[in-house]
């Protein structure tokens, strides 16, 4: 039998949200923008409502100034919508290990009373799909007192753990709305290039690969066509896989854990990648708890994880999400897959970089920015890439490892890098 859904507006769906409540917001190229634009809408009623999340894409309204004694944002993960108002003091940030956030949610630690999702329309046994975010968004659904939901006929159905039944939601609102896009591709540089012909230099054939955001994960999967029997189990999935998958490189037939699948907890790209992953039996949308468990990570052999930083000192200490006191990103599932790669047996844990910024700023440097916070620790870090090549740091002491930086560091810092090393360790390189 078919069940019909009941919609009602927006207006009538967010007139339940009350002041001093906290909202959770689904994320990434899932942020609900029809309903936070109509909740922005009701701003003058409300007061002290905490919102939390981790990135979101598009314009967030309610982010706005004009709207901050109506709401505060309180979020674990500092994406580009938001960046200005953190850096303002209008909204915060809370620094967590993106497995752990669920956690939060479970242990009642950041009890929400309300989640604001954007899902699929439901099929006809009444269940809509968390579609291409299911990533913490799971959890929230399972603890939050009350949820609305978004429905969309632009979000994909996906398989794996995103599947709510209707009458799970408090309200639904039906809303045909595009989806956030990104193309990471369109400003890849040529240094970014060289780095991912490194990375692909160092993964061998059955790996499984873990890729963060940014360029330089898809640069490396433009070098991985003459590989074979890749499998995916990442955080993140963009563009760059389905080349791969529709010629046969990524298979995951090596996988010891859902072999024949690729794992994600969320994908942000282009249609292209989200009319890729619709109905694809192939690919499973799963709880962030369990995707990023580096128990889990390790079950896989050969597990290669691909992260960016912001910069990284002669120790090795890795700077991935703020810019001196600036606070730019957060930790995310950087330390997961690290930690989760390098128990995995074969396993690489890979940083790479660019030598410098698009500004020319050096980003190996003697020592991180004031303020700047560490997100790998140099007694986690294995590789790390430039286009200069490939500094292997782990088992090595701090003068090895600072002479290992130099080395894939810009030619035109090194000098003061090594002046650097001279001061700090007593050693000429």
């Amino acid at each position: 039998m078919t069940v019909t859904p009941t919609y009602v507006s927006a207006e009538e769906a967010l007139s339940m949200i009350q002041s001093n409540q906290r909202l959770f917001i689904h994320g990434s190229a899932c942020t609900p923008l029809y309903l936070m634009r109509k909740l922005a809408e009701q701003s003058n009623r409300l007061r002290d409502v905490e919102l939390t999340f981790i990135t979101v894409l598009g314009d967030l309204e309610v982010q706005k100034p004009q709207y901050a004694d109506s709401f505060h944002i309180n979020c674990m993960f500092v994406s580009a919508p938001v960046r200005e108002a953190v850096a303002e003091g209008r909204a915060d940030f809370i620094p967590v290990f993106l497995s752990d956030i669920p956690d939060l949610f479970n242990k009642k630690i950041l009890p929400i009373d309300v989640a604001l999702v954007h899902v699929s329309p439901p099929d006809v046994h009444g269940y809509c799909s968390l579609g291409i975010s299911v990533d913490i968004a799971r959890s929230a659904v399972n603890t939050a007192k009350f949820v609305i939901a978004q429905v969309n006929p632009k979000m994909p159905r996906t398989h794996g753990d995103g599947q709510i039944h209707i009458s799970r939601f408090t309200h639904m609102v039906y809303h045909d709305e595009d989806l956030p896009e990104v193309n990471y591709a369109q400003n890849t540089t040529e240094c970014e290039i060289a780095i991912g012909k490194h990375i692909a230099g160092l993964i061998e054939n059955g790996s499984t690969l873990q890729m963060g955001i940014g360029t330089i994960p898809d640069a490396v999967l433009r070098s991985l066509t003459n590989h074979k029997d890749l499998g995916i189990h990442t955080e993140m999935l963009s563009d760059g896989v389905i080349d791969l998958f529709e010629s046969g490189v990524i298979n995951n037939r090596k996988k010891k854990i859902h072999p024949n699948k690729a794992v994600t907890g969320f994908a942000i790209g282009s249609r292209r990648l989200y009319d890729y992953v619709d109905d694809n039996p192939a690919i499973a949308f799963l709880d962030i708890d369990y995707v990023n468990d580096p128990h889990v990570i390790r079950r896989n052999p050969n597990v290669v994880a691909i992260n960016s930083a912001i910069e990284v000192d002669l120790t090795g200490q890795v700077c991935s999400d703020s810019i001196g006191a600036l606070q730019f990103s957060g930790i995310g599932g950087q330390m997961d897959f690290m930690r989760g790669a390098a128990l995995s047996e074969g396993g690489k844990p890979i940083i790479a970089l660019t030598s410098r910024t698009h500004k020319g700023i050096p980003r190996i440097v003697p020592h991180l920015k004031d303020f700047a916070g560490v997100v790998t620790t140099r007694g986690h870090i294995h590789y790390v890439v430039t286009e200069y090549g490939v500094a292997y740091l782990y088992g090595k002491n701090l003068r090895q490892r600072a002479k290992s930086l130099i080395d894939i560091s810009h030619p035109d810092d090194r000098e003061d890098l090594i002046k650097a090393c001279y001061e700090r360790f007593k050693i000429f390189l």
